[in-house]
């Protein structure tokens, strides 16, 4: 009887395990279902992609990205969003006539004539100060209402702005904000950047803010770019391939330590964005011209008195110089610094305190960076042989610039020196006639010969010579009639003759290589 009861419980046990295991199976395959499908119940343990990297870094190139990264990091608060309010004056004088013609109500599209209207603009800045200075470029700010500037730090804080000064020669403005203990760039050494030197630009473009793009140095020195109109703008430029766009302007160029070396001002471009260079103003020039605006809201910049030209190969071999470098004085400033210290037109300036002038655009900048009253020393080539001369800078007296398109034409061919008709040098490409008292009164001179043609692609149009300038000397020599030029040109055949020509703008020198005789 007991085994009889042993033998019916066992298959009572059996059930209840085998229903309390379908239970537990159940509920996990319903948990399975609700998230996810059968599938997921064996997904737990499943990994997908490989295992690691395909390749190790070398220690070079990890070092060269965490220097990236790094210096990312660290400058990017130190650049702010400028957002600009503008105000103009409506003008529906255009519309106003279309709609009158058409018979269309006294209503104009965009407001009533004369009324303002508001637009808005944006750019960068650099904070130099903690205590809330902020370079930017001038023409983001020029034209802003005078509440009408906001700055945004990259952590979304906004401050109003005011204008502290302008430099328009260096396009660099310094407002100021009300702030404190504000995170302040590291400004470096600008004249020991070099070409192919890895920098990233940090700014706002096309309203992406705290944006960061790498690239090199790929030019320095770059100038003759006539952004700015005035002839006595300073074009000295660092020349980048880092990305930059619209909304960039005023924001930072940084070196892989960390230290502002420019500041992003304007690119090379054929549609208004990016097409792969970018120019940058040098980080001393701009410190130069922000501590005059901070001091007393203006540049007082001192000038020496010269017109300048860059030295090239023809010039270079003219003037005996060993190598294709420095900045040729053109024309000296009546009363000038350089006037009063001697300097002449056709000398070249080498060196400025010790420091190498490798064209016209670093003498602009090293002056550029000096105050008026300071004293600077010339290294001075002149006659086959350097020498040195001291000058005490002014400040420069604003002065407009005319335009010349006087012309005139002769009838007679000179045979030596004494005669004084139309004299045309076909190898060189342009004519020459006598002076014109309309020439004579306009530019104040008694003495010089007139052209009065260039030929389109010729060396004397690639070398500068055009309509309406006056010869008045070749060679250091007084030129009063046409047929001295003549016999001068005919007389140094494969020489290089250096022409000192005047028009309204004042007078500079031009170089022409004489083609050998056949």
């Amino acid at each position: 009887m007991d085994r009889e009861k042993t033998m019916t419980k066992k298959p009572i046990i059996s059930a209840v395990l085998l229903i309390g295991i379908g239970i537990i199976f159940g509920v996990a395959l319903v948990s399975t279902l609700n998230t996810g499908g059968m599938g997921a119940a064996f997904a737990a343990d499943k990994e997908i992609g490989a295992k690691q990297a395909p390749i190790t870094l070398s220690p070079e190139v990890q070092a060269l990205n965490e220097a990236m990264t790094t210096a990312s990091k660290s400058v990017n608060a130190t650049v702010v969003n400028i957002k600009v309010v503008t105000e103009s004056k409506i003008d529906n004088k255009q519309f106003r006539d279309f709609f009158r013609f058409f018979g269309s109500p006294e209503e104009m599209p965009g407001g009533e004539e004369g009324e303002t209207q508001k637009s808005e603009g944006a750019g960068s800045g650099v904070i130099i100060s903690s205590d809330g200075y902020i370079i930017t470029n001038n023409h983001v700010v020029e034209q802003a209402k005078d509440d009408g500037m906001t700055v945004i730090l990259s952590d979304k804080k906004e401050y109003k702005a005011k204008l502290i000064g302008r430099d328009p020669l260096t396009d660099l403005a310094v407002i100021k904000v009300d702030g404190v203990n504000l995170p302040v760039a590291h400004i470096g050494n600008s004249d020991e950047v070099l070409i192919g030197e890895m920098v990233i630009a940090v700014g706002n473009p096309l309203g992406l803010n705290s944006t960061v793009t790498s690239g090199i140095v790929s030019a320095i020195g770059r100038g003759a770019l006539n952004l700015n109109r005035d002839r006595y703008a300073v074009e000295n430029f660092i020349q980048t391939d880092a990305a930059i766009n619209p909304g960039n302007s005023g924001g930072g160029l940084f070196n892989l330590k960390g230290s502002l070396i420019g500041i992003n001002s304007a690119i090379a471009t054929r549609t208004g964005g990016y097409m792969g260079y970018g120019f940058a103003i040098p980080s001393n020039l701009m410190k130069a011209v922000a501590l005059d605006l901070i001091e007393d809201g203006k540049v007082d910049r001192g000038y020496i008195g010269i017109s300048l030209r860059p030295v090239d190969e023809v010039s270079a071999k003219s003037l005996k110089l060993d190598k294709v470098a420095g900045a040729l004085v053109d024309d000296i400033i009546k009363d000038s610094p350089a006037e009063k210290a001697g300097i002449e037109a056709g000398d070249v300036i080498l060196e400025l305190d010790g420091k190498p002038v490798n064209s016209s655009n670093d003498l602009q900048s090293l002056v550029a960076q000096r105050r008026a009253g300071d004293k600077v020393s010339l290294k001075i080539w002149r006659d086959g042989k350097s020498f040195t001369k001291s000058v005490v800078l002014k400040k420069r007296d604003d002065s407009s610039v005319a335009s010349n398109d006087d012309g005139v034409t002769g009838s007679t061919t000179p045979d030596d020196e004494s005669t004084n008709g139309t004299v045309s040098f076909k190898d060189l490409g342009f004519t020459v006639a006598p002076l014109t008292e309309k020439a004579k009164n306009e530019l104040n001179i008694e003495e010089g010969v007139l052209i009065t043609k260039v030929e389109p692609f010729s060396h004397a149009s690639e070398r500068g010579l055009m309509p309406g300038l006056v010869i008045v000397k070749a060679e250091k020599q007084s030129i009063s009639k046409t047929g001295q030029i003549n016999k001068m040109l005919k007389d140094r055949a494969g020489e290089v003759v250096k022409l000192q020509v005047k028009s309204k703008d004042g007078s500079r020198l031009i170089f022409l290589e004489i083609p050998k005789k056949s």
